[in-house]
């Protein structure tokens, strides 16, 4: 319970204190394109919603694994590392959300205590299995990434230039494509990591496997939704 409020705490303030590294740059003589569409500003609010809740939870998640797995030297520089990179990510989104105003999970709470309680119990269950846990996980958010990348290079290059009369992207979808790329390249890099590292070594590999990813997956849906 200690260790899960230091935890929490320190989430509580992890954020927005730096926001404007992470945004765009804002336009000196006042905006350059069109206003985004209802339909476009809704996705792009639910892009920042999921992904906000989700580099939230893979920031517990691997606060849970150091936990239970930071005192073997073997691990520990591994893990820290991608936590670190995790860390950053959740610090992004969590700019992106209070910048562009996007609303927040209601089931935040919810996600800290089962992204937490995830990475401490497949730590304390061992390194294949805690591995294995993470194969799972980036296996579904490479693949979320990569779809929300999909739309947003497809849907939203229709948005007038108020200068040249083109359609283009903006800069601040722009701004949340070139986050989304690095994000996901950095979780393929934990991927490797975790396949490199034994994961299918759990036993049973296979039902760990599968199970985190359908927890990932009705994570995913859900975040993007409530």
């Amino acid at each position: 319970y200690i260790l899960m409020s230091f935890v929490f705490k320190r989430f509580a303030s992890t954020g927005a204190k730096s926001a404007k590294k992470y945004m765009a740059p804002k336009p000196v003589n006042g905006p350059t394109h069109a206003k985004l569409s209802a339909a476009q500003k809704a996705y792009l609010d639910r892009v920042i919603r999921v992904d906000q809740a989700g580099e939230l939870g893979a920031d517990l998640i691997y606060a849970g694994q150091y936990a239970a797995l930071g005192h073997r030297k073997d691990l520990k520089k591994l893990i820290r590392h991608m936590w670190d990179q995790e860390i950053h990510h959740h610090a992004t989104f969590d700019a992106l959300q209070n910048g562009l105003r996007a609303r927040p999970s209601l089931l935040t709470p919810l996600w800290k205590v089962g992204a937490f309680g995830l990475g401490l119990f497949g730590g304390m269950m061992g390194k294949e299995v805690s591995m294995a846990c993470t194969e799972a996980i980036e296996t579904v958010i490479g693949s979320h990434y990569n779809t929300q990348l999909r739309v947003l290079s497809n849907n939203f290059s229709d948005i007038k230039d108020l200068k040249t009369g083109k359609c283009t992207h903006s800069e601040e979808v722009k701004n949340i494509q070139n986050h989304i790329k690095t994000f996901r390249d950095q979780e393929g890099e934990h991927l490797h990591i975790a396949v490199t590292h034994d994961a299918d070594k759990a036993r049973p590999h296979w039902l760990i496997y599968n199970t985190v990813k359908l927890i990932t997956k009705s994570a995913v849906y859900t975040a993007e939704r409530v």
